[in-house]
């Protein structure tokens, strides 16, 4: 099993973008989580799958920097001028050897260490698409919430729009299974990325809803949503830290 496992993750960089100037939350990396910087939480749950030397924080931040290098954790600097999440990945791993790229958002402290492999795997088998997660939401109050981003896909798993409304609208009513909500896990490839910040702005689709995720469609480059887990509660704004709390609390 650890053989397989070496390989599945030969070639993986795994980055954990975190930026201060969070306008809906600002300094939210650092955020403690039951006595835990929220930014070093995720890096605890991606490290539960993925070796230490193949994970990194990437920030502009002295401070977030800072609180990172105390736990143990590489940090990849970049600057202040990054549009988005994954632009700041390109910058900080553009020199860096790696066949899969894996963006693991920074304000993701429950997500599930298998969730971050089934992204993997899905890329490895998807070598044209760009990966992203998703999982079932029912919860109406996360359904109409502008800071869940909500996803539609075509019967090959493909993105087709993502969007802060509550989409797909249901004429007739009920039907709240068909809701899908995005988890903040992406896969891609060098090239791929490179196109992503070569672009240069926010796109089209992406300028309007803050959902960077659509600049590739925007590009032509076709995204594959892969479901995990329902454990994973995005932290988008201070009251957020609370709700994940409470999880953890039932958990133990």
């Amino acid at each position: 099993m650890t053989g397989s496992k070496n390989t599945e993750l030969a070639g993986v960089l795994a980055v954990i973008p975190a930026r201060y100037g969070s306008s809906r939350f600002p300094g939210k990396p650092l955020a403690t989580i039951r006595g835990v910087p929220l930014v070093v939480r995720v890096f605890q749950q991606v490290v539960s799958v993925i070796p230490s030397r193949q994970v990194a924080v990437t920030t502009d931040d002295a401070r977030i920097r800072k609180v990172c290098e105390e736990a143990g954790i590489r940090v990849l600097m970049t600057s202040s001028s990054c549009l988005t999440g994954t632009d700041r990945v390109w910058e900080a791993t553009s020199q860096v050897e790696a066949d899969i790229i894996v963006n693991v958002q920074g304000d993701e402290p429950l997500i599930k260490g298998e969730d971050i492999l089934a992204v993997i795997r899905c890329k490895r088998n998807n070598p044209t698409h760009v990966v992203n997660a998703m999982c079932r939401i029912r919860d109406r109050f996360d359904i109409e919430s502008p800071n869940v981003p909500k996803v539609v896909l075509n019967q090959r798993d493909e993105l087709v729009y993502m969007s802060r409304a509550p989409i797909p609208f249901l004429k007739a009513g009920g039907g709240a299974d068909v809701h899908w909500r995005q988890v903040c896990i992406y896969g891609f490839n060098r090239s791929e990325l490179q196109a992503f910040a070569e672009f240069g702005c926010k796109s089209r689709l992406e300028e309007p809803e803050d959902i960077e995720i659509l600049r590739f469609l925007d590009i032509g480059i076709p995204v594959r949503m892969v479901e995990v887990s329902r454990a994973s509660v995005a932290v988008d704004v201070p009251e957020d830290v609370t709700r994940v709390e409470r999880l953890l609390e039932r958990e133990s």
